[in-house]
């Protein structure tokens, strides 16, 4: 599964601007990747997995803004398309990175 994280926050006064820094720190700290400006992608093994991260980016939400959580499965994702410009094919963000224990 994927989980797809939207997100539009103001960055209008310096508690915004904190906010945001704050909130895009914690999504890279969580393991998200950066598919586009404001929209990161994680990879999770299953449903339950998914359900975690997304309690974790409730409990670090921000306090204004808008912020938009999408579960897919890896079918559904392999099928995005590009209209214009190139997947960045140095950063490996498939589950061939999954390491079993």
């Amino acid at each position: 599964m994927r989980v797809i994280v939207f997100f539009d926050l103001p960055v209008v006064t310096e508690k915004n601007r904190r906010d945001y820094r704050v909130f895009r720190k914690f999504l890279i700290q969580s393991g998200f990747l950066m598919m586009q400006e404001s929209v990161y992608c994680k990879l999770a093994q299953n449903g339950a997995v998914a359900e975690r991260i997304v309690e974790a980016l409730r409990k670090n939400k921000p306090a204004e803004g808008l912020v938009q959580v999408l579960r897919i499965t890896e079918k559904q994702y392999s099928k995005i398309e590009f209209i214009v410009g190139q997947s960045n094919t140095c950063v490996l963000d498939t589950d061939a990175r999954l390491v079993v224990i």
